[in-house]
């Protein structure tokens, strides 16, 4: 999850460097953030997890507290500055402004909430009594 917020941060970020770019009216329209949230539409990972990229519990927990961090400030910074006319495209769900790809952190980590909580269905009584 950390990745994705990392990426949409970095990205936003070289955006807002630049002037806004007018998108035109047909390229607004997107894919709804409630069907990244339902998991109606399964969604491979653009890149296999590598193994590196798994750590310990508690450094994992720590990456996604320092970009939530980042995040939240990086909203802070940007308060009071009209972001609607920063726009980004999405692979899936069409051209985002800067609002929305901040909305999409949201729905990404509901998503996966979502999944985390079928996987831990799935899982014999005795492990998911371990991930609690």
């Amino acid at each position: 999850m950390n990745a994705v917020e990392r990426a949409i941060l970095s990205r936003t970020d070289k955006l807002l460097q630049e002037r806004p770019k007018s998108t035109p009216f047909y390229k607004r329209f997107h894919v709804p953030m409630m069907i990244v949230e339902a998991r109606i539409i399964r969604r491979k990972a653009p890149t296999a997890i590598e193994p590196q990229m798994v750590h310990e519990k508690e450094a994992m927990l720590a990456a996604l507290q320092d970009v939530r961090e980042r995040t939240l400030a990086f909203i802070e910074e940007t308060r009071g500055r009209d972001l609607s006319q920063y726009n980004m495209p999405h692979p899936f769900l069409g051209t985002l402004n800067a609002y929305e790809w901040l909305q999409f952190i949201a729905s990404h980590e509901i998503r996966h909430m979502k999944q985390m909580r079928e996987i831990a269905g799935t899982l014999p009584k005795t492990v998911a009594s371990l991930q609690k």
